[in-house]
């Protein structure tokens, strides 16, 4: 029953002080305010100054999500996409969420025996552009996908091996699956009536210029690269803590974007090579679908 629950507070609202013996054995001092607080992506969202009407990130760490923050509710059940409320009064948010995104990057990089990320990486950027038309396509469903699919049964497929491929191309495959199931999303957010303009990139995967780079491409989206992108979930829990503490407080001010340190343009070139790929890349899901339970 409802009288089980505790009572419910923003995000920014203090739902107490921290107990006097946790305080005293911590080494703090009296009367530490405790925050409502966030989940990860909603507390991203705080640290990168995503607040407004249409505001976006694009996260790339272990799995992938493409948040938006609202004014109103905007639900998309059907393709998976999570409404939820926002940390802050009055706003509400989406999120298309695939499972696997830099995961797949770290998995290509073990099963290639490539010595890191980082040198994979490399090996991508320095291949002959012209081999991006002919990779294998890739659908990064290691476990199973959720927007826009809720496919629980997919899995990772490479489509279109040779004998001539490279780890560089079977690399680069991998990070335009993972920008396509990431576009799935962005798609899936437009169907509820989301439209932005650009998107803040944070997580471990936007510290590589070229998959930045290539993720605009797909996206045909302007994206921006932040000072501490990296650490944006511990920025944003910090600013909910401050307001908290400071009742009051100007929240836009104290949630304003950290300075953009990179802005990544699409290609328009690179996007239209894309938009065949990414074609196929559905088409290939669609017509596995019904093995994959199987």
């Amino acid at each position: 029953s409802r009288g089980r629950m505790p009572r419910l507070i923003e995000g920014n609202e203090a739902s107490g002080t921290l107990r006097t013996e946790l305080a005293s054995e911590w080494g703090m001092g009296k009367h530490v305010v405790v925050a409502g607080g966030a989940g990860d992506n909603a507390a991203s969202a705080i640290g990168m100054g995503v607040i407004g009407n249409d505001q976006a990130l694009l996260s790339l760490g272990t799995s992938g999500v493409f948040f938006v923050a609202n004014d109103s509710y905007r639900p998309n059940p059907e393709q998976g996409v999570h409404t939820f409320c926002h940390a802050l009064n009055g706003r509400w948010h989406q999120m298309a969420v695939i499972l696997s995104a830099a995961s797949c990057l770290r998995w290509v990089t073990q099963l290639t025996h490539a010595h890191n990320e980082v040198v994979l990486l490399a090996e991508i950027e320095a291949m002959d552009p012209k081999l991006r038309e002919r990779a294998p396509l890739f659908l990064p469903y290691l476990c199973g996908e959720r927007t826009p699919h809720n496919d629980p049964h997919a899995k990772g497929v490479w489509f279109g091996l040779g004998h001539d491929d490279s780890r560089a191309v079977l690399g680069y495959a991998v990070l335009e699956g993972v920008a396509f199931a990431l576009l799935d999303g962005y798609r899936a957010l437009q169907v509820a009536g989301t439209n932005v303009t650009t998107a803040a990139l944070v997580g471990g995967g936007s510290k590589s210029r070229f998959w930045s780079q290539l993720l605009a491409n797909a996206l045909n989206l302007p994206l921006t690269r932040h000072s501490g992108g990296d650490l944006g979930a511990a920025l944003g829990a910090a600013r909910l803590a401050m307001l908290a503490a400071n009742p009051g407080s100007d929240v836009a001010a104290v949630c304003a974007p950290p300075p953009i340190i990179d802005l990544v343009e699409p290609q328009r070139a690179w996007h239209a090579m894309l938009s065949p790929r990414y074609e196929r890349f559905r088409k290939v899901y669609s017509v596995l679908r019904p093995l994959f339970a199987g």
